[in-house]
Order: structure tokens, then C-alpha cells, then sequence
């Protein structure tokens, strides 16, 4: 088991629970006298996993101490000593996060048991659940194990024993943590640094010294890959696929398909069948035909020994995507499809050893292979590693951000597909009709960091209000919004997403309320439709999702009177600087980067894109597109290219240091902490906003 990272989300923490059963209360004097643990993993405590010792302590039990938990003299005679034992908890445990009730104790007992043993004592990474009650109940009276299994409603198991107090514990550590993610504690770093903060709190309040509970004030982090091959990162499957794609006819035999390998040069060929499914047949797959039906092996029609249903990914993915796809399923091809669904190109090993891509892969394939909720936040956890490790080999912050995006994209897409199973098995069916998940915000412009929460929407193909239709996407807006919560991504404070009434509609109902958003013009219809132009489709059917899209976008580009009210919104921004011309700081040092900076200028985009009819997403695809129009000059929409791309990635250096201490993630940055360079860089960034607002004013279009 290796040890968690600071972004695991506590639901998908692997870990283990230990208790002791020793020969009395004070830890300096105390020998360890049976011990026991259990796993857990994906969010359940691993039934197979668990370990149950007596130990000889080497001194008598006092009477009172077998009068708590049973264990006698009797009992241990003959039991190994705790240095015999060494080998077999050390393996069980490994360099785990380890879980306790009153955690400083046992570990407290551990540690001398080492010392006893001459053996070097390292302190491993460690949470004590009566410090997470009272982090997710601070009015909570009582923490002993009874009182917070009568509070949570959960069982008690061999009380007063090392095996039955470690379950009972791995079990209110499971039924702590929805309680924790509503107080805004949702990951090991956060839990560790709210526990450090309550300690320390406490601690002031009784004027005593900071107390020592086992879980070290600055864990050592593991390192991420000392060099991450960035190419996966960089580039797109389009730009290393072999294309067009080469298809054969269906019933074209496996002679003529090796013709059509030694004529195209290429290792496989594609087929449609009748009923309209793709299929693959490799040079291995005609090979193994003939080594098994020799000479007969020539007539068979290729449809007969098609793979089916083909494997592809998506054109626009990043490298590294297909990487992980073809290493989980073992594959040397994949298909690649565009956004219609359609087959628009061929990728191999070959392809990647061309473009000298590694494996060096943080994610690969891992939420697309993710079969729980669990599993699918430990997928989601190694995305901040990635992004540092990206950070830390000089890539484009606005790439990191587009890989961030991605991921979002992809969880949210493997979050609807979680959630249509959970339908399924509760008897609900298939979806009644096509749909799309839509992303909206920042992850669909391709421009999101780790502080992202919801935004999304479903586009169904019929149905009304209330009727079977929309009650089936309900509860799967619901679940999927559940999902993507307990994996890490928040819900929304503004209630975009698909589980309102307000964000899941049939493609008719889309029409209209977006006729009626740009109609009324309200505060909150602009709000709404702002955030709809930058929706794109991350699950389903894709062209629901490009025909609201496009509806957005001919209404908005025709409306004046919508166009000049989203204008004047574009031109709001928070104050970025003093009188004095200094980065202005609020009373923690920090500055909202968001509202002083990067909104300004991704609305501005927005607007001047809509206006002017260029259909993108992404901020600096927009600005170059209005740019192409003779809209601004060439070097001043650079300039505000570049500001965007210094604002971005001063967010997101800010961000992975407060992830790694366990801090609240926003767009608040301290300036100071990217030196005087760096601090001069944003404040040059930050003075290009008023030129992007200056581009999108009345008298500029």
C-alpha cells in the first residue's frame, strides 16, 4: 500500500486502522499487549485485510487493566513479543495513513515498543477520528467510541478488543466523512490541516503547549516524478493520429484486407457493418485466422473476424489519454473519432513511439476505468500531482489548465455513466431518450484550475416538465451531481447543475428559455446565458449540446440590445491596483485574481466573440478569432493573450501550495510569494485588463 497524497479525497483514502490493547493508560510505561487492524480502501474497510496478534509484553498485566479488556497473563504466555511481531505489522502496514480512536496514544505505545526493540521509529502520516468529530460536530460534547457510535448510528463490534475497537473505528471513519466534506474538509491535506488548527486552538485556550496527536504538522509529501515526460500534455491525439483512416468493405476477404495493408502501408483496417458498427481487423487478427484455418483463412469475409465494438478516443484528447487507454486495455490500436461519433483517423504504439511519447502518466486511463465512487476520487486526487508536476517542467499554464479541464470533462462524463448504472439497477431503466451532459464555465473553455466547482446541465431530447422523461433525467442529474461532490468537485453555490429543474430541460424547452434569456434581459438571464456560451457536451449525445450552443449563439449575435447590456457587464472589474499604483492586497495579503483579472478578460472574449459571431470556447481562441476580423491589433491581442496566460498561472501556482498545506482553494493570490519578477509580471498582466475592456466598449466594434 503506498502512502496517500495531499489530494486524496478522504473517501478514496486507503489507510489503515490500528488499536493496541496495552498494560495500562500512560503511554511511557505502557507495553503493547494485543494489536489489531483492518484495510480500507474504496471507501469500505477491505474484509480480507485485517490483523489480529496477542503479544507478550514481557511484564505482568495489572488486574485492572485485564478487568477493561480480558487479557491475562494466561492469555499472552507464549505469544510472540512485540520485536517478534515486527515484520508481519510493518508489512501490514507499510507507509499507510494510519487511523486511530485517540490515535496519539497508540502510536505513543508503538513508538517505544521500537525504542525497546532498537529499532528506528518513523513517525508515519496519521488522522485521529475524535478530532474529526469534533472538526465536523464542534458542539459535540462527547468523543469516546460508544458515544459517537450512538451519534452515528454504528455498530459496536468486540469492545475492548484490539480487532473489534479497529472496526469500530474504520467504521465511524467512513460515517465521519460526508459529515467532514460539508464542512468544506474533503481531502488528507484538508483533514490534517484542520486537525493541526483545532489543536493548535485548543491548545491557546488553555494556555498549554501545542499537544503531540500523531499527525505531523508537515508531512512529508512524496515526490511527484522528478521529470514528467509533458509531451502526452502538450499535444492532442489529432496531431500524432495517421489519417484518413483506412476502412474495407465489410465483406472484402481477408486476402483482399492484407493486399490493403501492404498497399496503404498500414497495420489495420476499419470496417462499418450493415447495422452501422465500426469494427477493427489488425494484421495479428488476419494472421491468427490463418494460423488456425490455414488456406480456408483467405475467403473469409473480414466482417467475421472484426474486433467489435471498436475502441476509440475522442480526436481532441490529449496524448495522454490514449496512452492510459491502450496500457489498461492491452491494445495496440485505437480509433479516433470526432465530435459527430465519426472515424476520422488511426493510432497505434507506432504513433507514439514516432512522437516519443512515455509512460510517464499520472492518470492515464483511470477515470474512464473507475467502477466506484471511491475509485473515481482516487483517480480525480492524482490530478494536482499532475498539474505540479507539468508546473515544474515549465509547461503553458493555459495547457495545464486545458488538461484540468479535460479531467473535469471526463469525470463529469464518467460520473453520468456511474449514475446511469444506478438507475439501472434500481429498476429504472435505459435513458428514456438521447441526451447530453453539458460542462459549462471554465472547464468548457478549456480554462478551469483546481479550485473548479459544478457547472452542468442536461439537453434531453423530448419531453416537458414533470413528465416521465424529465423525472428519469432528475434522478440522474441528481446522482451524477452526488457523485462529482464526494469525488472532490463541489457542488455549485449558484445551483448550476443538472440536478435543478433550471439546468435540465428538453432541447425544445432549451430554445425557449434561451429565446427568453436574451429577450428579457434580467441580471439573472445574462448571468445564465453567459455561462451557457461557454457549455460544451462531455457525455451523451454531443450534437444536442452543439445545437443549444449554436441556437445561443444566433440569438445573442442578432440581439443589439442583449449584445450592449453583456457589454456593460464586461466592463466591470474589481480595482486591481492602489493609488499608488501597487498591487492591491486585502488584510491576509491576498488579491482576487478572478474579479480583478480573469474575469474581465474571459468575459470581454465572450462578448466580443458572440457579437461578431466567432464560434470557439477558449479565451485566446476567441481573441484571435475577433483579432482575424480586424477587430484590435495584432500585438495588442497578444498582449492580452499573455496577460491572461500570467493570470492563469499565477491561480494556479497559488493554488497547488494551498492544496498541499490543506487550504481552502480560490483565486485569492499572495503576490509576494512569486518574488519581485514575478510580482512585476502580474502587475504588467493585471494593467492589460484595461485594454480588453477598452476593446470590447461601444466605440471600439
Amino acid at each position: 500500500m503506498t502512502n496517500a497524497s495531499y489530494p486524496t479525497p478522504l473517501v478514496a483514502l486507503s489507510a489503515v486502522v490500528l488499536d493496541f490493547e496495552t498494560t495500562g493508560l500512560d503511554a511511557r510505561s505502557a507495553r503493547a499487549v494485543q494489536i489489531g487492524a483492518v484495510h480500507i480502501a474504496d471507501g469500505r474497510i477491505a474484509g480480507d485485510a485485517k490483523l489480529d496478534r496477542l503479544i507478550d509484553p514481557g511484564i505482568p498485566i495489572p488486574p485492572e487493566t485485564t478487568a477493561i479488556h480480558g487479557i491475562t497473563d494466561a492469555a499472552v504466555k507464549g505469544a510472540p513479543c512485540f520485536a517478534e511481531l515486527l515484520p508481519e505489522i510493518e508489512a501490514f502496514v507499510g507507509d499507510a495513513i494510519v487511523i486511530g480512536h485517540t490515535i496519539g496514544y497508540d502510536l505513543s505505545v508503538m513508538k517505544r515498543e521500537y525504542e525497546l526493540a532498537n529499532r528506528v521509529w518513523r513517525q508515519p502520516r496519521a488522522l485521529n477520528v475524535p478530532t474529526l468529530a469534533r472538526l465536523a460536530a464542534p458542539t459535540l460534547a462527547h468523543h469516546s467510541i460508544d458515544h459517537l457510535c450512538n451519534w452515528l448510528n454504528v455498530p459496536k463490534t468486540g469492545r475492548h478488543t484490539a480487532l473489534g475497537d479497529a472496526e469500530t473505528t474504520a467504521r465511524l471513519f467512513l460515517a465521519l466523512i460526508p459529515l467532514l466534506r460539508e464542512r468544506g474538509i474533503r481531502t488528507l491535506a484538508e483533514a490534517e490541516s484542520a486537525s493541526h488548527r483545532l489543536a493548535e486552538a485548543e491548545a491557546r485556550a488553555t494556555g498549554g503547549l501545542l499537544p503531540s496527536p500523531g499527525v505531523p504538522v508537515s508531512p512529508q509529501e512524496p515526490r511527484p516524478l522528478a521529470r514528467i515526460d509533458s509531451f502526452p500534455y502538450r499535444h492532442r491525439v489529432r496531431d500524432v493520429m495517421s489519417a484518413p483512416p483506412v476502412f474495407a468493405d465489410p465483406q472484402a476477404s481477408v486476402r483482399d484486407g492484407i493486399r490493403l495493408l501492404l498497399e496503404k502501408k498500414v497495420s489495420s483496417v476499419y470496417i462499418r457493418n450493415g447495422s452501422g458498427e465500426h469494427g477493427i481487423a489488425t494484421e495479428r487478427d488476419m494472421l491468427r485466422a490463418i494460423d488456425e484455418l490455414g488456406e480456408a483463412a483467405f475467403a473469409i469475409p473480414l466482417e467475421e473476424i472484426m474486433r467489435k465494438p471498436l475502441q476509440s478516443v475522442p480526436e481532441d484528447a490529449f496524448v495522454y489519454r490514449a496512452i492510459g487507454r491502450l496500457d489498461r486495455m492491452g491494445f495496440r490500436h485505437l480509433g479516433v473519432h470526432d465530435a459527430r461519433g465519426e472515424i476520422v483517423g488511426a493510432l497505434t504504439t507506432r504513433n507514439l513511439l514516432r512522437h516519443r511519447a512515455a509512460a510517464a502518466i499520472m492518470l492515464g486511463d483511470e477515470v474512464d476505468s473507475a467502477t466506484s465512487t471511491a475509485a473515481l476520487g482516487a483517480a480525480w486526487a492524482k490530478l494536482a500531482l499532475m498539474a505540479r508536476s507539468l508546473v515544474a517542467e515549465d509547461v503553458d499554464p493555459r495547457t495545464v489548465s486545458a488538461v484540468i479541464s479535460s479531467e473535469i470533462r471526463d469525470l463529469t462524463r464518467r460520473a453520468a455513466e456511474l449514475a446511469e448504472a444506478k438507475l439501472a439497477a434500481q429498476g429504472r431503466g435505459p435513458p428514456p431518450c438521447s441526451y447530453a451532459v453539458l460542462v459549462l464555465g471554465s472547464a468548457g473553455r478549456g480554462e478551469s484550475l483546481l479550485a473548479a466547482d459544478q457547472d452542468n446541465a442536461i439537453v434531453y431530447e423530448k419531453g416537458v416538465e414533470g413528465g416521465p422523461e424529465d423525472l428519469w433525467f432528475e434522478a440522474l442529474g441528481i446522482e451524477m451531481c452526488q457523485i462529482l461532490h464526494e469525488v472532490g468537485v463541489p457542488l455549485c453555490k449558484g445551483g448550476v447543475m443538472a440536478s435543478n429543474r433550471a439546468w435540465r430541460m428538453s432541447l425544445a424547452d432549451w430554445m425557449a428559455t434561451i429565446d427568453g434569456w436574451v429577450r428579457r434581459q434580467r441580471p439573472e438571464d445574462l448571468l445564465n446565458i453567459d455561462i451557457f456560451y461557454d457549455g460544451i457536451a462531455a457525455h451523451g449525445e454531443a450534437a444536442l449540446g452543439e445545437t443549444v450552443w449554436n441556437h445561443a449563439y444566433d440569438r445573442g449575435h442578432r440581439a443589439p440590445d442583449f449584445l450592449k447590456l453583456l457589454t456593460e457587464v464586461a466592463r466591470q472589474r474589481s480595482p486591481a491596483f492602489t493609488l499608488f499604483g501597487n498591487i492591491r492586497i486585502d488584510e491576509k495579503g491576498r488579491i482576487d485574481l478572478k474579479k480583478a483579472g480573469l474575469m474581465p478578460i474571459f468575459t470581454s472574449a465572450r462578448v466580443l466573440s458572440i457579437r461578431h459571431d466567432v464560434r470557439a470556447r477558449s479565451t485566446p481562441d476567441r481573441l484571435e478569432g475577433v483579432a482575424a476580423r480586424g477587430i484590435g491589433s495584432e500585438q495588442e491581442i497578444g498582449e492580452i493573450v499573455d496577460a491572461h496566460r500570467t493570470i492563469l498561472g499565477a491561480m494556479l501556482s497559488q493554488q497547488l501550495a494551498d492544496a498541499e498545506e490543506g487550504a481552502p482553494l480560490s483565486p485569492r493570490v499572495n503576490p509576494d510569494r512569486l518574488g519581485k519578477a514575478g510580482k512585476r509580471q502580474l502587475g504588467k498582466a493585471l494593467g492589460k485588463v484595461d485594454a480588453v475592456i477598452d476593446l470590447v466598449g461601444e466605440g471600439r466594434f
